[in-house]
């Protein structure tokens, strides 16, 4: 097969092998924290951050969420890391948006945070302090998940079904997890544009 045939092929595997009780689960974690007016912080790095910025309109506009993600002000995010650095910069702004236990944060990573190997130790230092303000905790993630699936209330694994493309498959997986979850009925709270034209 060609590379072309060989990487829609591996995206097919992944559809099918994509856990739905999982992903009932995220929906459900959700409509959980919509419905105590919790916030929801989109947390990313890289094509992730672009991501979590695309799933911050969507969450807010097609599913009435109060949502945000500190990647989408980036003289904020610089400063921080200039100050005080790249390990602590989610979990400081965190912080200052005053996350509480009603919040949910979501990470969108291929690895999901692994300190022992300093990946994404950012995301690993905004998972704890999430966890020690009782914040709800979603992912969705590739490879085994790593500090957020062992963290997450609610985890979606996207699949590996090869090494060599890992990071397309996740990073394009997560803009299909998200995009099914906020056309649910059980979250839809207004219709998209070319779904409500007839």
């Amino acid at each position: 097969m060609s590379y072309v045939q060989t990487f829609l092929a591996e995206a097919t595997r992944i559809i099918e092998q994509l856990d739905v009780t999982a992903l009932e689960c995220l929906i459900d974690t959700l409509l959980m924290v919509r419905e105590r007016n919790g916030r929801l912080f989109f947390l990313g790095v890289g094509g992730s951050a672009a991501n979590a910025s695309h799933a911050v309109n969507d969450f807010r506009k097609i599913c009435g969420f109060e949502a945000y993600a500190p990647t989408d002000n980036v003289a904020e995010l610089t400063a921080r890391i200039n100050d005080d650095g790249w390990d602590t910069v989610f979990a400081n702004w965190l912080r200052g948006s005053r996350l509480q236990s009603d919040d949910m944060v979501m990470v969108f990573s291929v690895g999901g945070g692994d300190l022992e190997r300093n990946i994404s130790p950012n995301l690993v230092r905004a998972l704890e302090y999430a966890k020690s303000v009782g914040a709800a905790i979603g992912g969705v993630v590739g490879r085994d998940g790593g500090f957020t699936a062992r963290t997450a209330d609610a985890c979606v694994i996207i699949p590996t079904v090869n090494s060599e493309t890992v990071t397309p498959h996740t990073e394009a997986f997560q803009a299909v997890v998200w995009h099914l979850i906020v056309s649910h009925p059980k979250l839809r709270t207004s219709h998209m544009k070319w779904e409500s034209t007839r």
